[in-house]
């Protein structure tokens, strides 16, 4: 009998550095495998300052952005702040990055091409590794990392469309996609990231970004996770984004979110947030009591996920009733997802 490692929890959370500390080691006490924070410098706080404040306070929680981006920081700074990190988390740190989002409209930029991304997804790698690369002549590498004995730090690519699936997983050390909960769409992702790295090439480990909420109502859980499937829907609605798998009727809500308020980014005032239907949410999202959730999730396990990123209600917006779907979540769910590995 084969079997397979659980499956991890990270949650996604904002580097909110006064707060960052306590909101770790509850996460931690509460059982979440890991903490991935925003990278939107307008927006909040750096979250490599929050990164390291929380490996400070926690012994096991795993660490990350989610998601950085190839335009405010050259490589270098990236691959040599993660490495950072994860010395002061003794091992405990991945880098996520995507093509960006709101840490780049809020300075005048769209995400960056697909060309562009993969040469510096390269680059970060090749510095992780204490590798040498060329940089205008001169022999550029992180000197300081051959002193470390950490292990390398794993690059995380967040990904929506075909191009950058495959270049994450025939680049990166895992793909995380940003594809929603419906599983026909999911699947479709995956099928991506096999046919990039091909026969005989080795399958980056997988996982996925999902707006979860176990709460009893249905609509109050839907409200509760509204901007969140703002923000991740969104990046369907982008132009040039696949809509491969899209169920018919979701295309025009994909369209509506191309209108996208950039001034309410992750409010569920937003224009675009007001408008999704619920029964696009419930499609979209995970939401609803613990029996349903879990059954959404286990399916979605099956196809090959080894973590799941949970954007739940924010406790900046919902306060306690957020911190209360945290900890159904973790007592309710985590559980009976993690007996599917004995």
């Amino acid at each position: 009998m084969t079997t397979r490692r659980p499956i991890e929890f990270w949650h996604f959370g904002r580097p909110e550095i006064t707060k960052i500390e306590a909101e770790a080691e509850r996460l931690e006490a509460l059982g979440y495998d890991g903490l991935t924070l925003t990278d939107s410098q307008n927006l909040s706080g750096d979250t490599y300052v929050a990164l390291t404040l929380a490996a400070r306070a926690t012994s096991k929680l795993m660490i990350g952005p989610g998601v950085t981006n190839p335009l405010t920081r050259h490589a270098a700074v990236t691959a040599g702040a993660i490495a950072s990190v994860q010395e002061a988390s003794g091992g405990r740190a991945m880098l996520g990055i995507g093509r960006g989002d709101s840490s780049l409209f809020n300075i005048g930029h769209k995400p960056v091409s697909p060309t562009a991304f993969e040469r510096y997804v390269s680059d970060v790698q090749t510095y992780l590794r204490g590798d040498a690369l060329d940089a205008g002549g001169y022999t550029s590498r992180l000197h300081w990392l051959a002193q470390s004995d950490m292990p390398k730090t794993p690059v995380d690519v967040g990904a929506t469309g075909p191009k950058v699936i495959g270049i994450g997983a025939r680049l990166a050390d895992r793909v995380s996609f940003s594809l929603g909960a419906d599983p026909d769409r999911l699947a479709w992702g995956v099928e991506q990231a096999r046919q990039a790295v091909g026969d005989g090439g080795t399958m980056p480990s997988l996982g996925a970004y999902l707006n979860v909420c176990v709460h009893d109502d249905v609509e109050r859980a839907a409200e509760l996770v509204r901007a969140g499937v703002g923000i991740f829907a969104h990046f369907t609605s982008m132009p040039g984004a696949s809509r491969d798998k899209v169920k018919e009727g979701d295309n025009a809500v994909f369209n509506r979110l191309s209108d996208y308020d950039k001034a309410r980014h992750g409010r569920s005032d937003a224009a675009h947030a007001e408008a999704l239907p619920l029964d696009f949410i419930k499609r979209f999202a995970v939401i609803g009591p613990a029996e349903d959730c879990i059954a959404k999730l286990v399916a979605l396990s099956r196809l090959g996920l080894d973590r799941m990123f949970i954007i739940g209600p924010r406790v900046d917006q919902f306060g306690d009733e957020a911190v209360q779907a945290q900890a159904r979540l973790a007592a309710d769910v985590f559980p009976a997802l993690r007996s599917l590995a004995a």
